[in-house]
């Protein structure tokens, strides 16, 4: 579908939220009920044709039975209760469908039986669902993406980019799964898991520090910071900036848990600290020969 007029200039609201309301949820139920009706599910859970052999659709009992082993929510019911389901809910019922979901196409009606008979095409069915939902997020302003069938949290603009295209090849392979591990957890949709994602960050900076030559820890993260910058200004901000996300990381509950670290309990704040020690990292590896 084309962009709407507010998409084309500019109305549509930023896309930093992070709860649905109840707009947003309900088009989400909606288009999941649509595609159920539309019997999007009929490869996965079909119904056979009277006659035999034939592939006659969507058999919704196959299709619920499968959802309650899943203990995941039915599209209908919110309606019965006025209830709008939890946040996590949906998203799992996203996730779900994602992986069942697949295009129908028919290619005969059986006059007798009143039906048609569909041949499916998952990879077609999978576009089209991810970029309906991923429609609504955007429409709603909603921080969240449909990514190959999982339900991401998109980071704040421009650290979404620099995330997207950053390659770490430190020569360390320890730092890299720390790194990588950090980027996958921060764009989770949990809170807490996003938070873990900052914890590996700053484990990241602690060994970044020592992967230069050198007789102590002092040497080689000054050894790595002289790579970052020659200017003497330049050089004594970063070297300021590395000291206090140090500290930073020493009295938030960011490398301890003891009783007297302070805790992070707001996105926002999240954001910004992982955003701040992103950039210092970056240019640390890009400066160095180690991607970025």
């Amino acid at each position: 579908m084309k962009k709407l007029f507010t998409e084309r200039f500019g109305g549509v609201a930023p896309r930093v939220r992070e709860e649905l309301d109840s707009q947003c949820a309900t088009g989400l139920l909606s288009i999941l009920e649509a595609r159920i009706a539309e019997n999007w599910f009929g490869e996965a859970f079909p119904a056979e044709c009277e006659d035999g052999g034939q592939n006659a659709g969507c058999d919704i009992s196959k299709l619920k039975g499968a959802s309650a082993a899943y203990n995941l929510i039915w599209p209908e019911d919110w309606r019965k209760s006025d209830q709008i389901p939890a946040d996590g809910l949906i998203f799992d019922l996203i996730e779900f469908s994602y992986e069942h979901i697949a295009l129908p196409e028919p290619y005969q009606f059986h006059s007798y039986w009143r039906h048609d008979h569909f041949n499916y095409d998952q990879e077609k069915g999978r576009a089209k669902f991810t970029e309906d939902i991923n429609r609504v997020f955007e429409r709603h302003g909603m921080a969240f993406d449909l990514v190959h069938g999982e339900v991401t949290r998109m980071a704040p603009t421009g650290l979404q980019e620099a995330l997207a295209e950053t390659v770490f090849k430190t020569g360390d392979a320890d730092l890299d799964r720390l790194l990588e591990t950090s980027r996958e957890k921060f764009l989770n949709k949990s809170f807490e898991v996003r938070r873990e994602g900052l914890e590996k960050l700053w484990d990241a900076w602690e060994r970044l520090k020592t992967i230069e030559a050198g007789k102590d820890k002092l040497a080689r993260v000054t050894a790595l910071l002289d790579k970052a910058a020659t200017e003497p200004n330049l050089r004594k901000q970063l070297d300021d900036e590395a000291k206090l996300l140090t500290k930073i990381g020493n009295d938030f509950m960011i490398r301890h848990t003891e009783t007297n670290k302070i805790p992070i309990t707001e996105s926002a704040h999240l954001d910004y600290l992982f955003q701040r020690m992103f950039a210092l990292v970056r240019l640390l590896l890009k400066s160095s020969g180690r991607g970025g």
